[in-house]
């Protein structure tokens, strides 16, 4: 009987590396299964538009990857009682509230902001407002607009608009911004919010990121806010917190995908690269506005941005080229 035991033992012992071995197997099967299809499922639901177009002159490909990444002010979706609890007003037009280009490589990443009300050349309608262009002619016509004025090749194409910002922010459970000294406080966009770091649901970031009248810096000033935002849900949405438990990451996927628009060659897995890039810029590190000269009154245009050629080019050239970008007094 002894010797039964024993042997009966000995079996369990034998038999114990094999069933966790099995375990271990079924495990890594279930967790590839799952991001599999997480991937091919998120990847179906992605909405695109043309956004890109040959034409005359365009600007040959530099080194490293370029996105524009634009915020649109549309209110078409909105109802009334969103458009009052967003404080978005009831403006019919299109434009773009946020213009950036997001740059990786060998150097970088850079978060290039181009102010909305930049005066530049838009192709077939003399010179206007940057933002002015997607009202004009929706996605192609901004991008060709941004590479005809910055000499850069743009690889891919991103879009969001309010209420997407708010349900993505609302999504992460919040963000946490730092709101300066002297606060902000802002009747038009509804920004109400006193100095220090505060945890902000969709609507409050929203309303953060869109106050410029009292800010002193304008729209330059709320360039910042909206490089600063676009760093908080990166750093959120590529935390562990939010990544490992499928109950948090399937609904910020799915607010996300709900909320962008892409260009045809963009996929899940350069939205993953690009959103690693942004939670690289840390804090304001990478991040800064394309160096503006002077800020005029021009008939039919109203207030508008002139950018400092000089430096602006500087700053093209070192994207084009894949270097380090330089710095500009901004004072």
């Amino acid at each position: 009987m002894a010797g039964t035991r024993t042997r009966t033992g000995t079996a369990k012992r034998r038999r114990w590396p094999r069933r966790v071995l099995l375990t271990v197997l079924v495990v890594l099967v279930l967790l590839v299964g799952y991001g599999t299809g997480l991937y091919f499922w998120a990847d179906s639901r992605l909405r695109t538009t043309d956004a890109f177009t040959d034409f005359d002159g365009r600007p040959t490909a530099g080194k490293g990857t370029d996105w524009l990444l634009v915020g649109s002010d549309s209110r078409a979706d909105l109802t009334p009682e969103q458009r009052k609890e967003l404080h978005v007003g009831n403006d019919q037009g299109l434009n773009t509230d946020t213009i950036m280009i997001l740059h990786y490589g060998g150097s970088g990443p850079y978060l290039i902001s181009i102010p909305r009300d930049s005066y530049v050349p838009i192709p077939g309608h003399g010179t206007n407002k940057i933002n002015a262009a997607y009202a004009l002619g929706g996605a192609k016509l901004l991008t060709r607009t941004v590479e005809q004025a910055t000499g850069l090749r743009l690889d891919h194409y991103a879009e969001i608009n309010f209420l997407g910002l708010v349900d993505v922010v609302d999504s992460l459970g919040g963000v946490t911004l730092c709101v300066p000294d002297g606060g902000l406080h802002d009747e038009k966009s509804g920004a109400d919010f006193d100095a220090g770091c505060q945890h902000m649901g969709g609507v409050q970031a929203l309303q953060y990121a869109r106050a410029r009248y009292s800010d002193p810096k304008g729209d330059l000033g709320r360039v910042e806010r909206q490089q600063q935002l676009v760093n908080a849900i990166a750093d959120k949405a590529l935390s562990p917190a939010v990544l490992v438990p499928p109950w948090k990451l399937i609904p910020f996927l799915s607010a996300s995908l709900d909320a962008l628009t892409v260009d045809p060659g963009t996929g899940i897995g350069a939205l993953a690269t690009m959103g690693r890039k942004v939670s690289g810029l840390s804090g304001h590190s990478g991040t800064t506005t394309v160096p503006v000269a002077s800020e005029p009154y021009v008939s039919g245009a109203g207030d508008v941005v002139e950018w400092n050629r000089s430096e602006a080019e500087e700053l093209f050239a070192a994207l084009r080229a894949d270097t380090a970008i330089p710095t500009f007094d901004t004072n």
